[in-house]
């Protein structure tokens, strides 16, 4: 479970800015207990979900080794 401080930054979080969440950190977080390296399509699936709930997309880089929350800019 993503620690309570990742909520409120996602609240908080300007348009087009990211918040770079380390994938060892993915895996503790979004599905604990199934591995990792590569990072599990379980854990990142949640962590889309996760994102949703705060109106971000998600998106996994494997070469960083990171996933990125991001508040996307709406349709004008």
């Amino acid at each position: 479970m993503p620690p309570e401080e990742l909520d409120r930054t996602l609240t908080a979080l300007p348009l087009r800015v990211g918040t770079y969440v380390p994938d060892d950190l993915l895996e503790d977080w979004f599905a604990p207990g199934t591995g990792m390296n590569p990072v599990s399509a379980e854990a990142l699936k949640a962590a889309e979900a996760y994102g949703r709930r705060f109106e971000c997309e998600f998106k996994y880089y494997p070469e960083r080794q990171e996933g990125v929350f991001w508040k996307w800019v709406p349709a004008i």
